[in-house]
């Protein structure tokens, strides 16, 4: 069978520990056969991060912006253990959090679903995307500790010199204070992200703050959001026949519980972290959790939304069998191929990643998983396979569908 062309590369960001070792697998046994792959490399592995002094991230994400899809694999956010672990100069920045700064992204987070595992919400049929805002509050913060009392003040200096102060809290004892911030430049991309995503997927899109009580800080979301909405997306949002929502998060919440899913979620920085963790693990686990990074310029970079499975790494690295699942990570390339096809006119490469898929989630279906999947599963004749085992086994139905 004649390969399958590509004419622009994929941006490839290669990544740490086991999800390392699960990329090289995927591309050697799902890839390769099939498609004369054509990747522009950078090395995110921790170790090469610290001889570049993390450079190589930043010429990662440009490159990204020069190419327009990229994918990613996971990788490590260095804590004091991993500090002496890796002899690391410097206890470098999240990689994902440097990528999306670059990019000025909004993270969508999708689960994949697949028979035989029920969502804890069994009114949940259809899959719930999280937008998740990539900038600014709580990750861009400023705390400090105060003792025995005092006055503590939020001040704002503009560029003529003239202050404005509002007292935060004057205090009678010990406490903690916290600076939160962002800028409307990112809010407006975070919206254009969300309403261009929802155009793409054809679903309606949802989005919550707490507004009645941050009457600035969440109400100004609310307002660009309102804005940008009427003025820009609102007659293709009712030709695509789709609606755009807005809630206060806590009734945002109630509603999710009692709904059936199938919309986009958008929330603000923390609130779609907790809320994606939330939805995954509802659906059944974080390995079958699909991630894009959109710019509001149309750039991608697609990954899975779990971590390095470093436990597994380190059974691997004794000789030890692992089932480590590697749907997130398939999904990630078949989300990049599939993106690079629609902006390349390649038509065969979204077959194939349309193939690439469903032999996945087909494998899974036919009662073939690794170890996480095997316990939620409720198929009568399922059965555990090794890592490698389940990639083989989803090549077999590729095969099929490719021949």
């Amino acid at each position: 069978m004649e390969k399958i062309k590509m004419t622009t590369p994929i941006v490839e960001m290669d990544g740490d520990e086991m999800t390392r070792i699960l990329w090289k697998w995927i591309k050697d046994i799902l890839i390769k056969p099939y498609v004369d792959l054509k990747t522009e490399y950078y090395d995110l592995g921790l170790e090469h991060r610290n001889e570049t002094d993390d450079n190589v991230t930043v010429e990662s994400a440009e490159a990204a912006k020069k190419y327009g899809v990229a994918v990613k694999c996971a990788t490590i956010t260095p804590n004091a253990a991993r500090m002496t672990e890796y002899n690391l100069k410097e206890m470098w920045k999240s990689p994902n959090g440097t990528i999306r700064a670059i990019l000025d992204g909004t993270v969508f987070r999708t689960p994949i679903l697949v028979k035989g595992i029920t969502p804890y919400i069994p009114t949940w049929t259809s899959p719930i995307t999280i937008a998740r805002h990539a900038y600014g509050d709580v990750y861009k913060n400023v705390e400090m500790q105060v003792e025995g009392g005092g006055k503590a003040e939020l001040v704002y200096t503009d560029k003529n010199g003239k202050e404005t102060r509002e007292t935060i809290m004057d205090f009678k004892g010990s406490g903690i204070i916290q600076g939160l911030h962002n800028i409307d430049a990112s809010i407006e991309g975070f919206a254009r992200s969300c309403f261009n995503y929802a155009l793409d997927m054809k679903q309606d899109l949802w989005f919550a703050t707490k507004d009645t009580i941050s009457k600035k800080y969440d109400h100004r979301f609310k307002d660009i959001f309102s804005e940008i909405f009427e003025k820009e997306y609102k007659e293709r949002f009712d030709k695509a026949g789709i609606e755009y929502f807005y809630t206060l998060i806590d009734d945002a919440v109630a509603r999710v519980i009692r709904s059936n899913g199938g919309y986009i979620w958008a929330c603000k920085n923390y609130d779609g972290d907790v809320m994606s963790d939330m939805v995954s693990t509802a659906f059944g686990s974080l390995a079958m959790m699909t991630s894009v990074l959109v710019s509001p310029d149309g750039k991608y970079e697609y990954e899975a939304a779990h971590g390095t499975v470093q436990r597994h790494y380190y059974k691997y690295l004794n000789g030890e069998e692992t089932s480590t699942n590697s749907v997130a990570t398939i999904f990630a390339w078949s989300g990049a191929f599939r993106k690079r096809g629609e902006l390349d006119s390649l038509p065969e490469l979204i077959k194939y990643a349309d193939a690439l898929e469903s032999a996945t989630i087909e494998t899974i279906e036919s009662g073939i998983m690794t170890g996480d999947l095997y316990l939620l599963s409720k198929l009568e004749n399922k059965r555990k396979v090794n890592s490698k085992e389940f990639l083989e086994a989803i090549a077999e139905k590729l095969d099929k569908k490719m021949q």
